[in-house]
């Protein structure tokens, strides 16, 4: 399904607070504490000429998250960043001055991290990334899955340290879960998602997604004319177009937000006008995007700077993971998880419907960013769904 943005919000500036969460100065920010990682480094950007050939589209180049920090996601840049933050900004109140990151190894920072206990909600790697980041600066980590993470992520989550909880029902209700037994704790409430009342840390989240988005302009020859983001509650479509929106104005490219049909809270929220929950039903392949209510701050982000929204089919993601693993024409392979191909997965629905093409302007001159946003972060199923293992893709990698 496709749907071109028709909120009256649409083409309106950002919020203000939007404005400064996801502008450039905050993205330096991000940017300069992310060089005080030990396992930091700038993701790769892969062109695909004979795909792009193939789509009839002029160029396609996609950043590579399955390298972030360690953690093989994106999700490394937001959950971790701001449990970072977060520490530092407590240190700062109770030291009674200002702390810097350089600073976050010293005893009395520490200490402050000790006492601090971070919770989050999480289909797998937002709550890695908060596990990370609470290892890293000394702190506890506390992560509520829900029925439907696989073993293999909720041990890949455990081996930071966290206390592993896991709920009946969905991702929904392991957020819901989170949020009152962190309440009745005292624990802080590190979610990528925002609800009325707990925004801040949410758009801190989204926040650590913008280096991404400054690594790739720097890294593609030109600036892309299109954007496909895959989302969940919506954060890094968020991001990412938010950031956009502000580094180009009126010459922001053009951004599509790809949903897997079984859990299209954004395209249902966009057709109503206003934020919806919709019902959950049978599972869908891409578990990271496995998410019925949107993030309030995402959306009405969204809602200013998304052009459309659109959904793909549970055959068209496994159909992208596969045509990253086995490339053609001298393109190279990509390990791209079950979530991770989403964004091509919805390039190639587009780039086959002449009416979706002309709506969103689509030519042989475009050039298309897309977000490969995990990579096998569930091994096992990996192979199930492409045949190969993630290591016998890694060789065909140039």
């Amino acid at each position: 399904m496709f749907l071109p943005n028709q909120h009256l919000d649409y083409k309106r500036a950002l919020d203000a607070a939007d404005f400064v969460t996801l502008g450039l100065e905050a993205a330096q920010e991000v940017e300069r504490q992310l060089s005080y990682r030990d396992n930091h480094a700038p993701t790769p950007l892969h062109a695909l000429p004979a795909l792009a050939a193939a789509l009839g589209v002029g160029t396609i180049n996609v950043k590579d998250e399955g390298f972030r920090l360690g953690l093989g996601s994106f999700k490394a840049l937001g959950g971790s960043y701001a449990v970072i933050r977060l520490v530092l900004e407590e240190a700062s109140r109770q030291l009674g001055r200002a702390v810097d990151i350089a600073e976050l190894n010293a005893p009395e920072i520490r200490g402050v991290a000790f006492a601090m206990t971070m919770a989050c909600a999480t289909d797998g790697n937002h709550g890695r990334s908060v596990a990370q980041g609470a290892q890293l600066v000394g702190a506890k980590a506390a992560i509520f899955v829900h029925s439907g993470v696989s073993e293999e992520r909720v041990a890949a989550i455990a081996k930071f340290g966290a206390q592993m909880i896991r709920v009946e029902g969905t991702y929904d209700d392991s957020v819901a879960e989170a949020a009152r037994v962190a309440a009745e704790k005292g624990w802080v409430v590190v979610s990528d998602t925002s609800w009325p009342g707990y925004e801040r840390i949410p758009g801190l989240v989204m926040q650590g997604y913008t280096a991404m988005v400054r690594e790739a302009l720097r890294q593609m020859p030109e600036r892309p004319t299109h954007v496909f983001v895959q989302a969940g509650v919506g954060g890094v479509a968020a991001a990412v177009a938010g950031h956009l929106a502000i580094e180009f104005g009126d010459q922001r490219p053009t951004f599509a937000v790809v949903e897997p049909a079984r859990a299209a809270c954004l395209f249902e929220t966009a057709r109503a006008g206003r934020p919806v929950k919709i019902e959950h039903g049978e599972p869908t392949v891409m578990a990271m995007l496995e998410c019925y209510e949107p993030s309030l701050v995402a959306w009405r982000v969204l809602a200013r700077v998304a052009d459309a929204f659109m959904t793909v089919e549970e055959e068209d993601a496994v159909a992208a993971m596969n045509r990253l693993a086995r490339p053609i024409g001298g393109d190279p392979a990509i390990v791209a998880g079950e979530s991770g191909g989403a964004g091509l997965a919805g390039l190639i629905s587009a780039a086959a419907d002449a009416q979706v093409r002309s709506s969103l302007g689509l030519d042989e001159t475009s050039r298309v960013l897309l977000i490969n946003t995990e990579g096998a972060t569930d091994p096992g199923r990996y192979e199930e769904l492409v045949g190969l293992r993630p290591d016998e893709v890694t060789t065909l990698i140039m």
